[in-house]
């Protein structure tokens, strides 16, 4: 079954946050390579509030994680937080697809940024009818989370084992012809593995790394402080982590042209030019902005000086460039 004509009606790509900036992702003009994750900013509206704050300084922003039918979560504790991160198992919560869809989606500005929905399910089935549902909509690209670490059923399930994964992408992509990215879980053997079996399943760029698997205790009942008892680990602390994983994706969707959204700790320009170099084509920002809402701004301008100082002509050109193998000084040819 072929997959649907994605719709081209769209509004002209914004402006970008400095012309070296500006890039292709997945057939989309960005005009940043700033990613707004998922479950960070709501449903695109949240930070608009903060004086300073505006949505045209990221590339794309994330959608929070949408199902089929409402959810409400799961039960206290939710986030906790934990040296150099925090833990969360929020478990989902959202309004669902239909009211995404009808109420959400019509009253955002899509001459500011790219909007990519974030599809969850508990079923193979559930995936694709939230796929659909968005597939006839404003949104610009679908990710499909397969690797929430903090929900019972689907979820991480699906994400940690290829042949599933891969069941799931090849499942959505017959039923969407827009961008498909898939959320890759650092919780598995063999991310490479399952970046291959996804990319033969169909998808167009990949996300990663998601959450890592974690919890924390309460001494004085001996009980896991979050309610799920586990949750998901973000911040600093997972950066090598996630870095490592952008690094082994790319050695297998690099030579197929398949970008990926390098996210995990990214808290500083820095952060963001380690994960480029490494095989990111764009960056995500999450639990930094939760203590500087304004860092879009602070890394853009970051990332621009620093492409001042290399002979580079833009961004994209950075990306995948990190040297292998051990350096010696001295070591003759």
């Amino acid at each position: 079954m072929d997959a649907p004509v994605a719709d081209s009606s769209r509004p002209s790509a914004p402006s970008p946050a400095a012309p070296s900036l500006a890039l292709r992702f997945c057939g989309l003009q960005l005009a940043s390579p700033i990613v707004l994750l998922s479950g960070c900013v709501g449903f695109g509206e949240e930070y608009t509030r903060v004086e300073g704050f505006s949505n045209r300084d990221a590339g794309a922003i994330v959608l929070k994680g949408t199902t089929r039918e409402p959810r409400l979560g799961n039960a206290p504790h939710r986030v906790y937080e934990t040296p150099a991160g925090m833990l969360n198992a929020i478990g989902l919560q959202n309004p669902g697809v239909d009211y995404v869809v009808n109420r959400i989606l019509p009253n955002l500005d899509f001459t500011e940024t790219r909007f990519i929905a974030n599809v969850c399910g508990s079923t193979i089935e559930e995936y694709v009818e939230v796929t659909r549902r968005f597939d006839d909509s404003r949104i610009d690209a679908i990710e499909i989370n397969i690797s929430c670490p903090n929900i019972k059923q689907g979820g991480v399930q699906f994400g940690n084992v290829p042949e599933m994964s891969a069941r799931v992408v090849e499942a959505c992509r017959r039923v969407t012809g827009k961008p498909l990215i898939t959320k890759l879980s650092p919780n598995q053997a063999d991310i490479r593995e399952n970046a291959r079996v996804c990319i033969e399943a169909g998808t167009d760029a990949f996300a990663v790394i998601n959450t890592v698997t974690g919890m924390a205790v309460d001494l004085a009942s001996r009980r896991p402080v979050l309610g799920n008892g586990q949750g998901g680990l973000s911040g600093p602390a997972i950066k090598p982590i996630a870095l490592l994983k952008v690094r082994e994706v790319y050695e297998v969707a690099g030579p197929k042209r398949i970008p990926i959204i390098g996210q995990g700790g990214i808290a500083s320009v820095t952060d963001a030019l380690e994960f480029i170099i490494a095989g990111a084509s764009t960056v995500g920002l999450g639990t930094a902005l939760f203590y500087d809402p304004l860092l879009c701004r602070t890394v853009n301008s970051g990332l621009a000086h620093y492409l001042d100082t290399q002979p580079l002509s833009s961004i994209s050109g950075l990306v995948g460039t990190l040297q292998m193998g051990v350096q010696v000084a001295g070591a003759a040819c």
